[in-house]
């Protein structure tokens, strides 16, 4: 008997998927954009948490979209209770996602995989880029690892021995350099929180949309030793500082007499970004060599695996978080099979590492 390609693709297994939001116009238009998808099926809908919650425990679909302001059960107060008792990948779809809200960023805590903004549903064109980006990101969702919630608040860690916090106070050569994307809000939260206040200055490129930047350098100012805030054009990186790269900007590093400087730009994106941690890295090769460590977490592609290897190559500290602890391993991957990896450690291990990287 004759096969044919459709009966085929009938016969691989479609990501399953479960959509939450109150709105029964958003529900039908998110299912006919995910079912168009060949990949991907709707298994099922619900208006808000609590009419959907004995149906995921029945039907198990890999991933959820969910929507954060619903009535009878909002989106966080269902999230925290599925990762409490039913763990299932979660990917954050609402208009609010777009506006750098509390609740998305309270979302990623709680266990979230990642987050999407949802335009208008009268905007076609927009809703063409939306239907792209929503089946990228449910198919890397299904893929990641679950991420059990951040247990808030929680005590700081102890600070390392005096005597390296006092080797890197007397070391102003050294910057450090972070790049992140899908689970790189919680990961960074982990190893920003676990730096003492004297610790080197950081630059960090983290993949999000406007305005979370902002939003999130504020929360992990009230949590930090460390003070974070959203980068400025020719702001310094001075010890006990770090900064995140503003939304929809490259950030560079520069050499400015005995301190370096971000320089902020529009310039076109880099494997598909903007903020791009390629070129935050390549500009620490150039401009600091041997001086700059580089720190590579968990995210979907290859951004940050180029410049990684050329900061390497410069003489630079390269460092990369193992797979065990990634919630996805794409980035970090790239960056080992090619060679950037000088050291590869699970999350809870990297801070201590930079630290010791920059005695």
């Amino acid at each position: 008997m004759r096969v044919r390609a459709v009966d085929l693709i009938d016969v691989v297994r479609k990501t399953r998927v479960f959509v939450i939001d109150d709105s029964p116009l958003v529900r039908q238009v998110l299912g006919y954009l995910i079912e168009r998808d060949h990949g991907l099926e709707v298994i099922g809908s619900a208006a808000d948490g609590a009419a959907a919650w004995e149906r995921i425990v029945e039907l198990d679909p890999d991933v959820l979209t969910l929507d954060a302001d619903m009535p009878q059960m909002d989106g966080l107060s269902f999230l925290e209770n599925v990762m409490k008792t039913h763990p299932v990948r979660t990917l954050m779809v609402s208009e609010q996602a777009g506006r750098g809200s509390e609740s998305t960023l309270r979302a990623l805590e709680l266990g979230a995989v990642d987050y999407l903004a949802r335009p208008p549903l009268d905007a076609k064109a927009s809703l063409q880029e939306f239907a792209r980006e929503l089946g990228a990101k449910i198919r890397s969702a299904a893929a990641a690892r679950l991420r059990m919630p951040v247990r808030l608040p929680a005590p700081p860690p102890p600070p390392p021995p005096a005597s390296v916090v006092e080797a890197v106070q007397g070391s102003p050569d050294r910057v450090v350099v972070m790049g992140a994307s899908t689970g790189g809000a919680e990961a960074l939260r982990a190893v920003l929180k676990a730096l003492p206040a004297g610790s080197p200055g950081i630059a960090v490129v983290q993949h999000m949309p406007e305005p979370f930047a902002r939003s999130f350098a504020e929360r992990l100012d009230k949590v930090c030793n460390v003070r974070v805030r959203e980068a400025k054009n020719g702001d310094a990186i001075v010890q006990g500082h770090v900064l995140l790269a503003p939304a929809n900007r490259h950030m560079r590093i520069r050499r400015a007499g005995q301190r370096y400087v971000v320089e902020l730009s529009d310039g076109a994106p880099v494997n598909g970004f903007r903020p791009a941690v390629d070129v935050l890295f390549l500009s620490c090769a150039r401009q600091a060599g041997a001086n700059g460590v580089g720190v590579l977490m968990t995210g979907m592609g290859d951004d940050g695996a180029r410049g990684l290897l050329a900061l390497r190559e410069a003489g630079g500290r390269t460092i990369v978080q193992d797979e065990s602890s990634c919630v996805v391993f794409g980035m970090p991957r790239e960056a080992i099979e090619r060679g950037a990896a000088e050291i590869v450690l699970p999350l809870a291990k990297i801070a201590d590492a930079v630290m010791r990287s920059t005695v």
